[in-house]
């Protein structure tokens, strides 16, 4: 086995295509997810979109606003609210199959994942790109939905040809076909790489990865420091050692709500607090997860951010806690508060898993 063998398997148009899943009358039309501001209206923006509402212009990001200009005139245009709870049961479902398929999974999000396959192929991709078909053949077959895998030596080469030939894509680059594949690319096509980068390179005309590396890595360590100017002199060249690894437990919970208005009053706040503990308390229990640490932030209106903590005596899972705590650090955060608040969240740390545990003692 002479090199690594990378899958990284993207969802199409994920949000979307659940909501297709739940109404099938909607694979016809216009769809936009939304997360809508707390604000009111069509305060918000596009979470996704699927390909009909794509080909009006209409992409993740996109402010609601901004979406329904674009679809004016367009009588089946839909605009639904996020459905978390419902995307993430169609997800862990589809990864359940996925992982199946693995030597090592790593969940990245609930609409992407990487494999490292490199031993039940043998390191060979004719075996991969096998391997991928049935993988897609599976979530199809169980859960409906599409998606698209990129295979590659590594997970970055992976990630960049999983988005090659959406959707429904598979996109094979061998080890000896990853310098071929990657010069035709427009520079966007690395990941990291956004539009004010693209804009620095656009200038002296470097727009295709193959012009890019004209540059050495010194002038590009010089104009976007050590650690960027590096990622991005090996990335159009291919170059990814990052081993593909189970996903270590998350170190923390948080929620943040952009709220309908401005303020700093306590009991308006508050309201907004309960609902959040509501919120990452249903983590929490679903998480088989205590807490010992709670902390609340504040993002004030000249953007500025304020946060406050404190460590509970014990770990605990219990809202009533949770709430009581966070209320009490509303309370400090607010005195002397001149600044009005705009968004405000809420976040438990210092987990410990329950699962297995007879005592609280035995976390000690």
């Amino acid at each position: 086995m002479n090199d690594r063998v990378i899958l990284h398997i993207d969802f199409d148009y994920f949000f979307a295509q659940c909501e297709e899943l739940r109404s099938p009358e909607l694979r016809t039309r216009p769809v936009c997810v939304c997360v809508f501001s707390d604000r009111g209206g069509d305060s918000g923006a596009i979470a996704t979109a699927n390909y009909v509402a794509r080909k009006y212009g209409v992409k993740s990001g996109l402010p609601i606003r901004f979406a329904k200009k674009r679809l004016e005139g367009v009588s089946n245009a839909t605009f639904l609210p996020t459905d978390f709870e419902y995307y993430s049961e169609i997800s862990g479902k589809a990864m359940d199959i996925i992982k199946e398929y693995a030597d090592i999974f790593e969940y990245v999000g609930k609409d992407e994942a990487y494999l490292d396959v490199s031993k039940r192929t043998e390191g060979s991709f004719d075996k991969a790109s096998h391997l991928a078909q049935q993988i897609k053949n599976s979530v199809r077959g169980s859960v409906k939905l599409t998606c698209s895998i990129g295979i590659s030596p590594n997970k970055l080469v992976s990630k960049i040809a999983s988005d090659f030939q959406k959707p429904d894509g598979l996109t094979v680059v061998p080890p000896d076909k990853v310098q071929t594949f990657l010069d035709p690319l427009p520079i966007r096509a690395i990941p990291g790489i956004g539009k004010k980068t693209e804009d620095k390179f656009s200038e002296p005309g470097l727009e295709s990865v193959s012009q890019l590396k004209k540059l050495d890595v010194f002038s590009l360590t010089k104009q976007f420091g050590r650690k960027m100017g590096t990622y991005i002199y090996n990335s159009i060249r291919g170059i990814d050692e990052e081993p593909v690894a189970e996903r270590p437990d998350a170190k923390q919970y948080s929620r943040i709500v952009t709220l309908r208005k401005d303020s700093k009053d306590y009991d308006f706040l508050a309201k907004s607090i309960e609902t959040l503990c509501k919120d990452i308390h249903s983590t929490v229990l679903k998480n088989n997860i205590m807490f010992k640490s709670i902390g609340i932030q504040f993002v004030q209106t000249d953007l500025a951010n304020k946060t406050k903590s404190r460590m509970l005596k014990n770990p605990t899972s219990s809202l009533e806690e949770m709430q009581k705590a966070a209320l009490q650090l509303l309370r400090d955060a607010l005195q002397g508060q001149d600044k009005l608040v705009r968004r405000i969240g809420v976040k438990v740390s210092d987990l410990y898993h329950t699962v297995g545990q007879d005592t609280l003692t035995r976390y000690f």
